[in-house]
């Protein structure tokens, strides 16, 4: 006799039946969960902003206005998105390194919070909307760093990169954006590096960040308002990774980030980060429709691939491929589907429509669900939906027990 699901199993069946796959389902008591647990452990330094990109579904992000500080969007796209939200535009920055003419007008009239620049050309288009609009925008200037410590996935700082100014020409940029009339700097912005796992890459990070905050307030004479801290908190993807350990972070650097608040009373440190809060808490759901042995592999094929889910296939910032998390939905059924290596690819023409490689899971037959993991971030958005021109995936919201339907981007 099988074992009744799982309280998850259950909410990702139920997902599967009544809205179809594939599908992505994000769970908010869970991202209530890691946002207390990030609080408890460096709440006492830093307030949170969500970065829109990581996901900007506008049910989400209704649901986190209440309980964030602040959002950074890096479009005018995710302006509009958090806006329809109900998110007010003093709470907002903006982050990007080819911000248009549009977008920073569109940003200016709103009431941006802060405008977050990345060039002096940048700047010079800034002031002069701003002009033309009788405002005087807040702006906080991005540096990037001469150095990114080892064990971050992706670096944008430390080699030639769009973003930011280069710390090394901070001293001749900074002073003529000061100098801009319409154009008030109120702080620094630093996001160098993404999806790391090591706490102590993290701190020397953040190490690197205080350095370069005191030094360029210093040489300005600047009193910040607001400095940003780009997190690059990691999250466990793949077998064998290991979550992150904020107690050791912590731990490590609290007496440095005390003494580095006490010089800058005065100002609000930020922590900016986004799939660290949302990736855990979603689940992407997809069909097997057919199942086929070739040359010695198994191999299910479902509704669902890069199309829907370009992270989980491996075409999405890796450099080699590796397999996500992910389970039946149903699990062994008490040994009746005993494990073994299969292949998961999904429904497109192409060979690198691979959702998994010698996946250890129970033997998969027409009409499973799979649930692959860590798909709360960079999902539908980061996909090419269009492709192939198959069913767009539904988004759902699942709090409290209680599941609705919150799909952004309908087929058509």
């Amino acid at each position: 006799m099988c074992r009744p699901l799982t309280d998850l199993d259950r909410h990702l069946a139920e997902a599967a039946a009544r809205f179809g796959t594939p599908c992505y389902v994000y769970a908010t008591d869970l991202v209530e969960e890691r946002l207390a647990h990030l609080r408890a452990h460096l709440g006492r330094w830093f307030a949170v902003s969500f970065a829109v990109k990581s996901n900007p579904n506008p049910a989400l992000l209704d649901w986190m206005r209440g309980r964030l500080d602040c959002l950074d969007i890096s479009s005018g796209g995710e302006l509009a998105l958090a806006q329809e939200a109900g998110w007010d535009a003093e709470r907002i920055s903006f982050t990007g390194p080819a911000k248009r003419d549009a977008e920073l007008r569109a940003a200016t009239q709103a009431g941006l919070g802060e405008l977050v620049l990345e060039s002096l050309r940048e700047a010079r288009l800034a002031d002069a909307i701003a002009g033309e609009l009788g405002r005087v925008q807040p702006v906080l200037v991005r540096l990037a760093p001469a150095r990114v410590p080892k064990g971050f996935g992706d670096q944008m700082a430390g080699r030639p990169s769009p973003f930011g100014v280069d710390v090394e020409e901070a001293a001749e940029i900074l002073p003529q954006i000061a100098a801009l009339p319409n154009l008030k700097i109120i702080g620094l912005h630093i996001y160098s590096g993404t999806q790391c796992l090591k706490p102590e890459a993290i701190c020397e990070n953040w190490r690197i960040f205080m350095q370069v905050f005191a030094d360029t307030c210093a040489a300005l004479d600047l009193r910040p308002e607001k400095l940003i801290f780009g997190a690059g908190l990691g999250i466990p993807y793949h077998p064998g990774d290991s979550a992150l350990d904020l107690a050791a972070i912590a731990a490590e650097i609290g007496p440095e980030l005390d003494a580095f608040a006490a010089r800058f009373s005065a100002t609000r440190l930020v922590l900016e980060l986004g799939r660290y809060l949302v990736g855990p808490a979603g689940w992407f759901v997809t069909r097997v429709v057919s199942v086929k042995q070739s040359r010695g592999s198994r191999i299910a094929i479902c509704d669902g691939g890069l199309n829907a889910n370009l992270a989980a296939s491996g075409n999405f910032g890796m450099v080699l491929r590796r397999n996500y998390v992910m389970h039946r939905v149903g699990g062994d059924e008490d040994g009746a589907r005993p494990e073994e290596r299969q292949d998961i690819s999904g429904p497109l023409c192409t060979s690198i429509d691979k959702l998994g490689g010698g996946v250890a899971l129970p033997r998969l037959e027409e009409g499973d669900l799979i649930a692959i993991h860590a798909c709360g971030a960079y999902g539908p958005t980061a996909s090419p939906l269009h492709f192939i021109s198959h069913p767009m995936p539904a988004e759902l919201l699942l709090t409290g027990g209680q599941m609705r339907d919150v799909t952004r981007i309908r087929g058509g």
